[in-house]
């Protein structure tokens, strides 16, 4: 028996070679997944899943699949609305992945999606720490200077796999330099 919480909307999942699964599957609009046999409310068991890159997970070993759900997704296919094709990701408006309450979900654009996640405490805290670091790094901050200013340069001679190998990093490295995603805080 499921312990009931106010305002939770209960509604079936629908998942593909379900005719061989023993039990039948529900999530609701706060987040949670069960599993039941008749009716999720008289017979429903709440099912914790599993974390998979922070997000909650349910593995149901369907045949011909591996079964992987991720519930943010199907809660809001189930509860929120497209608002149109581009609307493909997800995203957790606090940030948490584990919070899956309707409420807390979105559908969005590829834009939004990325836009959204620079905004993530997370990233923002590992933004800070990563400009702070000075132990481990192959490049210094006169390093990046000479390679932005050799970048900016019209008349640069070396290439960029030139100029990778003179400073032992890669080219990707360089193109990240370059785009103010590695040492953008370096002018």
């Amino acid at each position: 028996m499921i312990n009931k919480i106010a305002g939770e909307v209960w509604k079936p999942l629908k998942i593909s070679g379900h005719k061989s699964v023993r039990r039948k599957y529900a999530i609701s609009s706060h987040g949670r997944a069960a599993s039941f046999t008749t009716d999720v409310s008289k017979d429903g068991k709440i099912l914790k899943g599993s974390l998979t890159s922070g997000y909650r997970t349910l593995n149901l070993h369907l045949d011909g699949s591996n079964g992987t759900i991720y519930l943010h997704r199907e809660i809001a296919r189930i509860f929120c609305k497209k608002t149109s094709p581009k609307h493909k990701y997800v995203i957790h408006i606090n940030h948490k992945k584990e919070d899956n309450k309707q409420s807390n979900l979105k559908w969005a654009t590829l834009d939004e999606m990325s836009s959204h996640q620079q905004k993530s405490p997370l990233k923002i805290a590992y933004k800070k720490e990563q400009a702070n670091k000075t132990v481990g790094l192959k490049l210094t901050a006169a390093k990046v200077k000479a390679i932005k200013e050799a970048i900016k340069n019209p008349k640069r001679k070396l290439t960029y796999k030139q100029m990778a190998e003179k400073y032992d990093v890669s080219e990707m490295t360089l193109y990240r330099i370059k785009s103010g995603e590695n040492w953008g805080h370096i002018k």
